[in-house]
């Protein structure tokens, strides 16, 4: 039991996920302004402004850096592991993305007139773009400099 209250005793880890639940809130804020109503569903799909996955990793990333140190393996590791995430983000999703659409248009063009052949339609929106990406980082390095610069150690 004394395991759990040490992973909640984890401030890296905690303003991470706290970048990671601002940004979903934001995305509901940004659907609600575009839209004028509240889509839930931004909650529990991938992709949205802002990316949810580059501010929990940059905020993780950047918690690492201030807490062990900015030449640490472990803010390399952190680093990399961010690196990779956001890439993915942008680059592989987004561009699965984009063929899930061709495809469903495809599909959707050939078999016109037997609709119950074509079957399950592919996700369209998998990933972000690079601006989406980027808000996400500026927003974790933001929270995780504010939750430092607010954190006074006893």
């Amino acid at each position: 039991m004394q395991d759990i209250g040490n992973i909640l005793d984890n401030r890296v880890l905690l303003v991470a996920l706290l970048a990671c639940v601002t940004a979903q809130i934001l995305k509901l804020l940004i659907e609600l302004i575009r839209n004028g109503k509240v889509n839930a569903s931004v909650l529990v799909n991938t992709g949205g402004m802002p990316s949810a996955h580059s501010a929990l990793v940059t905020a993780l990333a950047t918690g690492v850096g201030q807490s062990l140190g900015w030449a640490t393996p472990d803010f390399a590791l952190a680093t990399v592991f961010a690196i990779i995430v956001m890439y993915d983000a942008a680059g592989v999703r987004q561009a699965a993305g984009k063929q899930a659409r061709i495809l469903n248009q495809m599909i959707d063009e050939l078999f016109q007139e037997h609709p119950d052949i074509a079957g399950d339609r592919l996700k369209e929106l998998l990933g972000h773009t690079p601006f989406q990406v980027i808000a996400g980082s500026a927003l974790g390095i933001t929270i995780s400099w504010l939750a430092r610069s607010a954190y006074i150690s006893p």
